[in-house]
């Protein structure tokens, strides 16, 4: 079945051949595709052309199941007449053990040698090169493509992973050595080869750390957790690789860590809502399967708790929603627009990132004294129609083909959003200054170390030692001195771009080009680091 409805998503999703993945995997990097007529197919597919306003699901769909993706876990194919929430579609179609993206289609590039920079001549010699080893992947034949993506890590190993490592170091070594373990934590691990990166350069130039370092990997995929304990455990006695998904995480890590989660919030499943142009009131978009498979939306009042909590921490941030300015000030203009002949009565969809909130609070509680290193793209090409929408693609005989509708057949197309990081950050820090749970202070007695202080300051006040809090630093934590003994909070996160960032930290002259272009400085402009 699938070849056929291959040869009409070709048809109907936008004729662009451009790689989305742009940050990581540039258009230039691939060898031109040949253009290839296709043939128009009668068959009924699962593919919807675009959003409407007047979009009717199936009269059933009342009756249909209310599903998640947790509940599709045990299905073998894609389940029909149910409904379910736009981000329980979203995570069904990339993460389902059976049918899934993640699971079954992607590919992730891997090249065997690393890249010998110095000997590239300028950066259209570098593109040239990288598309000669996609190529190598070989020519695909009928049905979905190889699902090839590439991250920095693989295209500039082993120079990336030591950056990371360098940045993690030292945080350590400012604070903590020699009195606590060096605690890294990653999710999303790939093939392993950051975590190997890092982890040979740790031991190579800090001996002393590498004896003190744990490094732990979070890895949803059976398939890759078994990867990366072939890759790693041998080489490195240190690593741990749990498999499991970090949503549901239930160990408290008590001690001082670093979190890396690099290239993984973009696959991060998004709910959308609309508003009511009426009353801007928001709606929440569900998405229905009938009994043959098509998809339909519709919109409802927010039930959902996750999406509830989210708008709410909108507003105490005051992060506006998205809607005109005009609207948002004036009811009785919002009366004569939607009065207007052909005028929509809800605005253009609007993607949030509920899952990312569940890993911000997930941090927050199990991980209590964590560093966040977190990169990933800011902004993106060949988006679905709205707001902070995703890329939809996929790779159809050497193509990559990005579509314009997120309601395509699971497991066969990568979905992957921007993020707003200066919204991220503001989130990220609010959390974190929210005071745990009185159940969770009870369950765990407070861990003493050479950094504690068995009398707290802070009982006479946060200002004991000076009235003056910066603006920068986090409330300090009862109990827990800094590194000059004084219970000043931790610094808060920044975002700083790629090229901010690799400046700080990398060994740049180990990926300059022969002209003296750099392209891990120059190939990243849409991705942003926070920490």
């Amino acid at each position: 079945m699938f070849p056929r409805a291959a040869h009409d998503v070709v048809r109907q999703c936008a004729s662009r051949t451009r790689l989305s993945r742009s940050a990581f995997s540039t258009t230039a990097f691939l060898l031109a595709a040949r253009k290839k007529k296709v043939e128009d197919i009668a068959d009924p597919i699962n593919f919807n052309n675009k959003y409407s306003f007047s979009d009717v699901p199936d009269p059933e769909h009342i009756n249909y199941r209310r599903v998640t993706a947790n509940d599709l876990e045990n299905e073998r194919e894609p389940p029909r007449r149910v409904k379910m929430l736009v981000r329980d579609f979203i995570e069904d179609s990339l993460y389902n053990p059976h049918y899934g993206y993640f699971s079954k289609q992607a590919t992730i590039f891997t090249a065997v040698d690393p890249l010998d920079f110095s000997s590239i001549k300028n950066m259209t010699a570098f593109e040239a090169e990288v598309a000669e080893r996609y190529a190598a992947y070989g020519v695909d034949g009928d049905g979905p493509g190889k699902q090839i993506w590439h991250t920095p890590t693989e295209l500039f190993k082993p120079w990336y992973g030591r950056a990371l490592a360098q940045c993690l170091v030292s945080e350590y070594l400012l604070k903590y050595f020699p009195y606590e373990d060096f605690v890294i934590y990653e999710i999303g691990a790939g093939n392993g080869t950051l975590a190997l990166n890092m982890l040979d350069y740790i031991r190579e130039e800090y001996p002393d750390v590498y004896e003190r370092t744990r490094y732990n990997i979070i890895e949803i995929s059976a398939n890759l957790a078994s990867l990366q304990r072939e890759k790693l455990e041998a080489a490195h006695p240190c690593v741990t690789v749990y498999n499991k998904s970090i949503f549901r995480w239930d160990v408290r890590e008590p001690a001082p860590c670093y979190f890396v989660a690099m290239e993984v919030i973009d696959n991060f499943a998004h709910d959308m809502i609309r508003y009511d142009l009426r009353t801007l009131e928001p709606y929440q978009g569900l998405i229905t399967v009938d009994n043959k498979g098509d998809f339909s939306t519709y919109y409802t009042k927010i039930t959902d708790p996750l999406i509830n909590s989210y708008l709410d921490l909108r507003r105490y941030l005051n992060h506006p929603p998205p809607v005109h300015r005009l609207l948002k000030l004036s009811s009785t203009f919002r009366t004569f627009y939607t009065n207007l002949p052909f005028a929509p009565n809800l605005s253009p969809p609007e993607f949030i990132p509920t899952r990312l909130l569940t890993l911000l609070r997930t941090l927050r509680r199990h991980f209590p004294r964590h560093r966040l290193l977190l990169s990933d793209f800011s902004s993106l090409p060949d988006t679905i129609p709205g707001i902070n929408a995703p890329v939809v693609q996929t790779r159809y005989q050497n193509t990559t083909v990005p579509c314009t509708t997120l309601l395509v057949k699971p497991g066969y197309f990568d979905i992957f959003f921007p993020t707003n990081f200066e919204s991220l950050r503001d989130m990220y820090e609010h959390i974190l200054a929210q005071p745990l749970p009185i159940t969770d202070l009870e369950q765990h007695a407070p861990r003493v170390t050479p950094l504690s202080m068995t009398a707290s300051p802070l009982v006479e006040g946060t200002s004991f030692f000076s009235s003056y809090h910066p603006k920068n630093r986090r409330p300090p934590v009862d109990g827990i001195a800094s590194s000059s003994g004084l219970p000043v909070g931790e610094r808060k996160s920044a975002v700083y771009s790629h090229a901010e960032f690799m400046k700080t930290y990398a060994e740049l002259g180990r990926t300059r080009l022969r002209n003296g272009e750099n392209p891990l400085l120059d190939t990243y402009e849409n991705v942003k680091f926070l920490f």
